[in-house]
């Protein structure tokens, strides 16, 4: 252990306020100690227990303490009982660009240069929340004016990679996010999203390697963390990803995703994987997918199942007779010609239906009673047991609900991070077994 850097560390904390460059300094500390992240966290417990409700420059020291440990939306809180100075603007706008609120970060990083803060490093900052925001044409506009002065730092290089990477220009955004890291290795921002477009794009090992290198030093870099336990999860190395998680809980218990996470790898590492039902789950799902326009009906009894919005085989399977009879103009010749067609394939009216049937097993058609009574749109999504992977791009998209799912497009689920067709494959799959789909793409 480096006792000149606890010396140091403890030095800068026992400070009554900190600046932005106690704060860099205290980056470049930790580095140098033993599991620095659980030392950062001792020290700020301590500042929280002798002031429970902070003021003034303890809420600064506060509210920066928990923007090291990934608690951005505690550390808005105590920065908002903070003296009013560059400082604390600045650490707010760092907190909002964290929790994705790109508007409210713009407006603090504005009022940190109106009251000190370094404005090449401000306008540096409205670049990426800009371009994250969605406003790349705007952000491109702010970065050409610093290219006579910045055009040769990291950081500039970082976002001439992001913006190209949003417009589809991927060669040019690595290769920008190459010149990042050569102009400066420790520019985690480049190497992270050099690392999210890789695993995007399918490298998975370059990313693991890249992510791992975002997770090195301080301070906690969740969203790496979290996507290298992803990576672990899908090559079944649920020791390794459960390290990662456990990173970010041990100084943020209260971390949702990474509980979620976890939990769902507990759960891969007793999962019982039946390869021979999982075949005959597969066959009997495209056999029911069959649409009915397939076979050779009158075209009274076609109109008929047409107006029902019965169209698969599926869909019948989970009719009863007395169903069919009941709509108008549907008489006993068409129902004949109905079950005669099921019968070739070896179904019946009704079968989804009966206790006991073989399609009533972990893929069968009619929702479980529980979520039926719900009503299947309304459901949550975390009922329908997706991966990891799937779960995580369905929260970015923040959909909560069955209805948000199928609102959805396959094409808005393919441009979400990490969402490739393994696992559009996974939430059709899923979604067949409640007879929906995804909307269909305009």
């Amino acid at each position: 252990m480096n006792e000149a850097a606890l010396d140091r560390i403890n030095e800068i904390t026992a400070k009554e306020t900190w600046t932005g460059d106690d704060y860099k300094q205290l980056l470049v500390e930790l580095y140098e100690v033993s599991d620095g992240s659980s030392k950062f966290k001792a020290i700020l417990h301590q500042m929280e227990s002798e002031a429970p409700e902070p003021t003034g420059s303890v809420a600064l020291k506060i509210g920066i303490g928990r923007y090291m440990l990934c608690r951005s939306d505690q550390a808005v809180e105590a920065l908002a009982c903070a003296t009013d100075n560059k400082d604390r603007r600045f650490f707010q706008g760092l907190c909002y660009k964290a929790l994705c609120q790109y508007d409210k970060a713009a407006e603090q990083f504005e009022l940190s240069a109106d009251r000190g803060w370094d404005r090449t490093e401000v306008q540096m900052q409205l670049v990426e929340v800009k371009a994250l925001a969605g406003e790349v044409d705007q952000a491109g506009k702010t970065l050409a004016k610093l290219e006579k002065s910045s055009s040769q730092t990291a950081q500039f290089k970082y976002l001439q990679g992001l913006l190209a990477e949003l417009a589809g220009q991927g060669d040019e955004a690595i290769e920008a996010y190459e010149q990042a890291r050569k102009l400066d290795p420790a520019c985690v921002a480049a190497t992270f999203r050099l690392a999210y477009y890789l695993d995007l794009h399918g490298e998975e090992d370059q990313a693991i390697e890249l992510y791992k290198e975002c997770v090195s030093q301080p301070p906690l870099f969740t969203n790496a963390l979290l996507n290298l336990a992803v990576l672990y999860e899908d090559n079944a190395r649920y020791d390794m990803a459960t390290v990662c998680l456990r990173r970010i809980l041990a100084v943020n218990p209260a971390h949702a995703r990474a509980r979620l996470f976890l939990g769902d790898i507990e759960s891969s590492k007793t999962m019982f994987y039946d390869e021979d039902q999982a075949k005959r789950v597969a066959r009997r799902n495209a056999l029911l997918d069959t649409p009915v326009t397939d076979f050779e009906l009158s075209v009274r009894a076609r109109n008929c199942l047409k107006k029902m919005n019965l169209r698969t085989l599926g869909d019948l399977v989970q009719a009863t007779e007395a169903g069919l009879l009941s709509y108008k103009n549907f008489g006993e010749t068409s129902l004949k010609e109905i079950k005669d067609m099921l019968s070739i394939k070896g179904l019946r009216l009704g079968q989804a239906l009966e206790d006991g049937s073989e399609l009533s097993g972990p893929a069968q058609l009619v929702a479980p009673t529980n979520v039926q009574n719900e009503g299947v749109l309304g459901t949550s999504i975390d009922r329908l047991g997706f991966s990891i992977r799937v779960r995580g791009a369905l929260e970015i998209l923040r959909l909560k609900t069955v209805g948000d799912l199928v609102a959805k497009s396959e094409a808005d689920l393919l441009a979400c991070k990490n969402f490739g067709q393994t696992s559009l494959t996974e939430v059709r799959s899923k979604l067949t077994e409640y007879g929906l789909t995804l909307r269909e793409s305009l």
